[in-house]
């Protein structure tokens, strides 16, 4: 049957002898040799070549063989799959392609209650895509876009579809005005919270300045204290070594403005850990009295930006949205993996399934990549 037209195909044009490349036998790379017709189409008067099921879509190769390579390439680079296979790094990428629209078929498109918006540059220049995360299925599901505009993120609810968009509950994400807007269109119902991750990033930017203002303002023995700590003073206490802590508590012991500061800092990230909006907005009252006469202008100017974006915050503390607000800057860091281990991937269209497809179980053994 003719699979252009839908005739029968009765005359036989020629049987050709076929080689395509199978899994290894010990240390020998072997090959299987076939015969496979072409024939004639008397509907379309097209000449077509015989369909066999256990040939991948690049017919020299096995259905098998296809598997086993797109397989590898989940935990190794094509570069280093391509010299133990002795195959093309070209050949290697289309057979991983294959392997990757196999899982991102099989996982479909889910109809997420909760949802992370962030971006991520691919390039120098401010070449952002969108990246659309199913926080409770913990893995990106879409994967797009040309900027971070709001017709950007109106391409994944296109995509979604306006029933599954009615369903989503909670949308988190950073305070980026484009993301906001696009989610109170498309999904009414969601509620949008912000992510914690962004929010203490902005603090600790209001942290720098004011370590810088400090420098700036100071001179010999009192500025040398400062100078050249701006890691050990940003950095979470956990994660410094012994020399680290002693370095900050020297600079904290040096200068009572940075050291009120870092206290400000620490203390700042328990409005995340109260269960109700007044518990959360009394502890944020008392923070920004905090403040009253400790001239620190960039905390000033970081508790009015609060003060804007309240509503995203106070949503956190409604229980049914305490979802890990960390999950989507973790699956951005795995992203950011992805692209350094390929130094860059200029297919575009490969970099999105390697995005999606690397959080999605392996393939079963006898699955077949190019169904029909």
């Amino acid at each position: 049957m003719c699979s252009h037209c839908g005739h029968r195909c009765r005359s036989r044009y020629d049987q050709r002898v076929c080689r395509a490349r199978d899994l290894r036998v010990a240390d020998t790379i072997m090959h299987v040799e076939f015969e496979r017709w072409r024939v004639n189409c008397p509907g379309c008067g097209g000449v077509h070549v015989e369909r066999l099921d256990w040939l991948a879509k690049n017919p020299r190769y096995t259905g098998r063989f296809a598997l086993h390579v797109g397989n590898l390439c989940r935990s190794m680079t094509n570069k280093a799959v391509a010299e133990m296979e002795r195959l093309h790094d070209s050949t290697v990428k289309d057979l991983s392609k294959l392997y990757m629209a196999e899982q991102v078929r099989r996982a479909g498109m889910p109809a997420p209650r909760a949802f992370g918006i962030d971006e991520i540059a691919i390039h120098k220049g401010h070449d952002y895509r969108v990246v659309v995360s199913d926080l409770e299925r913990r893995r990106p599901i879409w994967f797009g876009g040309s900027g971070r505009t709001e017709a950007d993120i109106g391409q994944f609810f296109a995509d979604l579809g306006p029933k599954k968009s009615a369903r989503i509950d909670l949308a988190v994400m950073d305070m980026w005005r484009p993301f906001r807007t696009s989610v109170g269109k498309n999904a009414p119902n969601a509620a949008i919270v912000f992510d914690k991750f962004h929010i203490m990033r902005h603090l600790s930017d209001a942290l720098d300045q004011v370590r810088r203002d400090e420098c700036k303002r100071l001179q010999g023995q009192d500025r040398s204290y400062i100078k050249g700590q701006r890691y050990t003073l940003l950095s979470n206490r956990e994660n410094l070594s012994l020399d680290g802590r002693k370095a900050l508590k020297k600079l904290l012991a040096a200068n009572k403005r940075l050291s009120t500061a870092y206290l400000l800092k620490e203390s700042f990230g328990q409005l995340w850990s109260y269960r109700t909006e007044r518990g959360a907005r009394a502890f944020f009252e008392h923070w920004k009295q905090s403040l009253r006469w400790q001239r620190l202008v960039p905390y000033q100017k970081f508790a009015r930006m609060i003060e804007r974006h309240w509503d995203g915050i106070a949503a956190y503390c409604t229980p049914g949205n305490k979802v890990s607000l960390g999950l989507v800057e973790g699956l951005n860091n795995k992203i950011r993996v992805i692209q350094r281990s390929a130094y860059g991937y200029r297919d575009e269209d490969y970099l999105k399934l390697k995005v999606i497809a690397s959080f999605l179980p392996a393939l079963p053994q006898n699955v077949r990549l190019d169904p029909h």
